[in-house]
C-alpha cells in the first residue's frame, strides 16, 4: 500500500442551537459500541494499521535501536524497597525478561518469602493485562485483587486465601473502584461500573456469599458523579466519596460496622471540593470552599459539618493534600510549582516543618506509608537529571536515609545533562513555567531539535521528573521541555481554572507562546520542534496544529480527545455527563456549544499544510473512544494540502494506556521517537 487509505464520506448531519453540523465520518462510530464488529469500520482501521506498518518498515532498524537503548536502561530484575505493614514486609519484583511484576511478602519476625500474586502467569495468553485494585485483609490472610485483560477497564475481582494459596469462589465482574476490607475482614467494599461505565454505587460483599446478595450501601443518582471507596489513615473509618470534576461529597462508615447508616460529612455544594482524614475522633478536612489554593479545617466526628479553620489558605502555597498519622500529620502542596512536604504536630498544628530538597526543579512526595503509627516516612524524589530515589525520613530527627536509587544498567552520568526552569511570558502577560533538560554542551544557536510536551487539563500537573526513555532524544542532541500551561494545577487550582471552560483558549495559547519564545531564545527554530500530548493533551495537539502548523516538525497525538463537540453532545457516552463541568454542556448551553465548536480539533480541520503526524488510538478505550482519532485522521487526509506523512495506529487489543507490559510499552515509545527522528532528519 503506497498511498494512504481514504475513508468513505457518508452523509450525516445534525442540528443543535440552530446550527447544522455535517459529519461525513460519523459512521466510524460502531453503533454496537462497546462491541466493535462493523466490517467497514474494522476494515478501515486495519487498512490504516497496514499503512502504518508499511511506512514505518524502512525505519525498523531505528525502532529496534531505540528500543534496545531504552531496554538497556531498565534494570530487568527490578524490585521495590520492602515496606512493613503489620506483621509483614511487602514488595514487588520483576524477573529478567518479565513484562509484569510479582508481588511478595515475608514475615517481619523472619521466615520465607511468600509469592502473593504472579502477574506474568495471570497475563499469559492475553494480548493485554492490567492489575487494578490490590488489597490484603487486615489480618493478612486474604488478598482481593482486580484484573483487566482487554483494556476496557471493567475489572474482575478475585479473592485468594493466602494461607492455602487457593482462590475462593467469590468472583465479581465489572468492578471499577478500589477494594476496602472491613475491620473484621469478613468482607470488603467495592463499586460496580454501570452500563455507562460509571461507578454510581458502593457495595459490601461478605466472603462466601453470592454476589447477588451484596448490599448496596450507597447509590448516586446524578449521572455526572462517580463513586469511590477508601479508608482513613487510622483504618477506623471507611470513606465513600462521590464527585464530579468540581464538586464532592463524603460519607463515613465505621470500619467495624459497614452496614451502619453512612455519616454525611457535609452535603454537596456546587464548586466545593473536599476530602477527609481522621485522627482520634477529629476529622481533618482539606477543602477549596474559601480559596482555590485550599485550606485545612477540622470537625468532630459527632458534628462533621461544623468546620473550624486550622490552617488558612495561602496565596503562595497550594495545599494538595493532608494525611494523618498517630503523632503528626503531613501537609502536601506546591509552592511556585515545586513540591513541598510539611510535618505538623497535633500539639502545635499550625507550625509545619518543611522537608528541604536540593535542586531548583524536582518532584517529591510521600511514598508507600501504610501504617498509622509511623515515625519514619517513606519518600520519593527525582528531577529531570536525578533518577528516582527512595528515602526514609525520620520525623523526629529529620535524618534522611537513602534506600535506593534507580539503577540504569547501561550507565548514567548526571553531569552529561543540565536542567533549568524557565519562565516565559504568554500573550496576556502571564508567566508560564517551563522545565527543560538538555545535553551538556548544548549550543543555543537555533539549530538544535527540541521536544515539547504538555497536558493542560483536569487540574493535572505534569511533574518535571526523570525519564530513561527521554535520554534517547537527549543523546541525539535534543532539548526536552515540559510546558506547565494553564489547565493543569502546576501553580495552584486557579491555574487550572484559568485553562478550562470559557478560558480554555489559554491552554492552547500558552503552549504556542512557549514554543515561539523558545525559538526566539534560540533553543530551536520553527519546524525543528516535535510536540506530544495524550488524551486531553492530544486535544491540545489538535488545536495547535490547526492554529500554528508551521511551528511543528513532528506531532505525536496519543489517544487524542479531538472530537470534543460530538462527544460532549452525546449524553449516552460513558464519560460525557461527568465531563460537562470541565468543558461545558453544549446540549443545554448555546455559549458552551459555540465555544467548543470554535476549538474542537476535528471540527476545525481546514485546507492547509499540516506537519507530519503520528496518531494513536485503542479499540477498547472507554475514555477516548477509538473513533475520535480515526475520524480526525480521515478528515485530515481529506483536507490537508501537504505531502507530509500522517499515520494512524489503532491498538486492536488495548485501551487508553496503549499496550500493557513494560517492554511492549517501551517499543511503542521507540516507534514514536523513531518517527520524530525520521521527520526532523536527525541521524539515528
Amino acid at each position: 500500500m503506497t498511498t494512504p487509505p481514504i475513508a468513505d464520506q457518508r452523509p450525516h448531519s445534525f442540528t443543535t442551537h440552530g446550527v447544522t453540523i455535517e459529519d461525513p465520518y460519523a459512521w466510524l462510530k460502531d453503533p454496537n459500541y462497546p462491541e466493535v464488529d462493523d466490517e467497514d469500520v474494522l476494515a478501515y482501521l486495519k487498512a490504516e494499521n497496514a499503512y502504518f506498518e508499511e511506512q514505518m518498515a524502512p525505519h525498523t532498524a531505528l525502532v529496534d535501536t531505540i528500543y534496545e537503548e531504552m531496554k538497556a536502561r531498565i534494570k530487568e530484575d527490578e524490585s521495590s524497597v520492602p515496606q512493613k505493614d503489620g506483621d509483614w514486609l511487602y514488595w514487588t519484583a520483576y524477573e529478567t525478561g518479565g513484562q509484569y511484576k510479582k508481588w511478595w511478602r515475608k514475615p517481619v519476625a523472619g521466615g520465607d518469602d511468600e509469592l502473593l500474586l504472579d502477574e506474568p502467569a495471570l497475563a499469559e495468553g492475553h494480548e493485554y493485562f492490567r492489575l487494578g485494585a490490590f488489597s490484603v485483609s487486615n489480618d493478612g490472610r486474604y488478598l482481593a485483587y482486580a484484573i483487566d485483560d482487554n483494556g476496557s477497564e471493567r475489572f474482575e475481582v478475585r479473592v485468594k486465601d493466602l494461607d492455602t494459596g487457593e482462590h475462593l469462589p467469590d468472583v465479581i465482574p465489572g468492578m471499577l473502584s478500589e477494594i476496602v476490607w472491613t475491620a473484621d475482614d469478613a468482607g470488603f467494599l467495592y463499586g460496580l461500573a454501570n452500563e455507562q461505565w460509571r461507578t454510581d454505587n458502593a457495595r459490601f460483599h461478605r466472603l462466601g456469599t453470592p454476589i447477588s446478595d451484596d448490599v448496596v450501601l450507597f447509590h448516586e443518582e446524578d449521572e455526572g458523579f462517580r463513586v469511590g471507596v477508601g479508608e482513613t489513615s487510622s483504618r477506623k473509618w471507611i470513606v465513600i466519596a462521590t464527585s464530579d470534576h468540581v464538586t464532592s461529597e463524603i460519607y463515613l462508615l465505621p470500619a467495624h460496622e459497614p452496614l451502619a447508616v453512612p455519616i454525611l460529612v457535609s452535603a454537596r455544594k456546587v464548586g466545593r471540593e473536599y476530602d477527609v482524614d481522621e485522627h482520634d475522633g477529629t476529622l481533618f478536612i482539606h477543602t477549596n470552599d474559601a480559596d482555590p489554593n485550599f485550606r485545612l479545617c477540622t470537625a468532630l466526628v459527632e458534628e462533621p459539618g461544623a468546620w473550624s479553620e486550622l490552617i488558612p489558605a495561602s496565596p503562595h502555597f497550594y495545599m494538595t493534600g493532608v494525611e494523618c498519622y498517630q503523632d503528626f500529620f503531613v501537609v502536601d502542596g506546591r509552592e511556585d510549582g515545586l513540591d513541598q512536604i510539611a510535618i505538623h504536630r497535633y500539639e502545635t498544628p499550625t507550625e509545619g516543618k518543611r522537608i528541604d530538597f536540593p535542586e531548583a526543579s524536582y518532584v517529591a512526595g510521600l511514598g508507600d506509608n501504610p501504617e498509622y503509627d509511623m515515625t519514619v516516612l517513606r519518600l520519593g524524589y527525582e528531577s529531570m537529571v536525578t533518577p528516582g530515589t527512595v528515602y526514609d525520613y525520620d520525623v523526629d530527627t529529620g535524618e534522611r536515609t537513602m534506600l535506593k536509587v534507580q539503577e540504569i544498567p547501561s550507565g548514567y552520568d548526571a553531569a552529561s545533562y543540565a536542567t533549568e526552569r524557565l519562565k516565559i511570558v504568554a500573550r496576556d502577560g502571564t508567566e508560564i513555567p517551563v522545565s527543560i533538560v538538555y545535553p551538556a554542551g548544548f549550543v543555543r544557536d537555533g539549530s538544535a531539535p527540541l521536544f515539547l510536551y504538555a497536558y493542560g487539563a483536569y487540574g493535572y500537573a505534569i511533574p518535571p521528573g526523570f525519564s530513561t526513555g527521554r535520554m534517547s532524544l537527549l543523546d541525539r542532541g535534543f532539548a526536552y521541555a515540559i510546558a506547565h500551561i494553564r489547565g493543569g494545577d502546576d501553580l495552584g487550582q486557579q491555574w487550572y481554572l484559568d485553562g478550562k471552560l470559557e478560558k480554555r483558549a489559554n491552554t492552547f495559547n500558552d503552549f504556542v507562546d512557549v514554543a515561539k519564545a523558545l525559538v526566539d531564545a534560540q533553543w530551536t527554530s520553527a519546524g525543528r520542534i516535535a510536540i506530544a500530548g495524550r488524551s486531553a493533551g492530544g486535544e491540545l495537539m489538535g488545536a495547535v496544529v490547526n492554529s500554528d502548523p508551521e511551528l511543528w516538525g513532528a506531532v505525536i497525538a496519543d489517544v487524542p480527545f479531538v472530537d470534543v463537540l460530538n462527544t460532549m453532545l452525546d449524553a449516552e457516552l460513558p464519560l460525557t455527563p461527568g465531563e460537562w463541568p470541565e468543558w461545558g454542556n453544549p446540549i443545554e448551553d448555546k455559549a458552551a456549544f459555540e465555544l467548543i465548536r470554535s476549538y474542537s480539533p476535528y471540527d476545525n480541520v481546514k485546507a492547509q499544510a499540516y506537519p507530519p503526524m503520528f496518531i494513536s488510538g485503542g479499540l477498547n478505550d472507554p475514555r477516548v473512544t477509538y473513533w475520535e482519532p480515526a475520524k480526525w485522521a480521515a478528515k485530515l487526509r481529506l483536507m490537508k494540502t501537504d505531502d507530509n506523512v500522517l499515520l494512524l495506529k489503532t491498538n486492536m487489543g488495548a485501551g487508553h494506556g496503549g499496550k500493557s507490559g513494560r517492554f511492549e510499552s517501551l517499543r511503542e515509545g521507540a516507534e514514536e521517537h523513531a518517527f520524530v527522528l525520521w521527520q526532523l532528519g536527525v541521524a539515528g
